[in-house]
């Protein structure tokens, strides 16, 4: 039978670790700013974009009610089908997102933490 060693908390943080990371050296070195500048032009413009997506969606169904209620197909409304594709544009940005961390983010860090992976 084999034992497992245990990974409590006072096993392995009673004291100063010997080799804690630098973090303010890390935030301030340009490969860290160049990885956060890169993930900011992505998450706000995008961020921005489903927003005004959104409360246009919300301003609609408040203010164009013949809009939202004509009719595409039987009981399918503009409204409805609008309101589905929030969840359409969800998964979408959520699928750009991860495309973009595994060409863009992951490489960096790996590059910052000296993984080179």
């Amino acid at each position: 039978m084999t034992t497992t060693t245990s990974f409590s908390r006072a096993d392995h943080f009673t004291g100063e670790a010997e080799s804690a990371p630098d973090f303010e050296a890390i935030r301030n070195s340009p490969e860290f700013v160049r990885l956060r500048r890169r993930l900011l032009r992505f998450i706000f413009p995008v961020s921005a974009l489903f927003l005004v997506w959104y409360l246009t969606y919300v301003v609609l169904a408040a203010y164009a009610h013949e809009f939202m209620s004509e009719r595409v197909w039987g009981n399918v409304t503009v409204g409805l089908l609008l309101g589905l594709s929030q969840f359409v544009t969800t998964v979408v940005i959520m699928l750009c997102y991860l495309r973009f961390a595994k060409r863009r983010v992951d490489p960096a860090v790996a590059e910052l933490r000296g993984d080179n992976a």
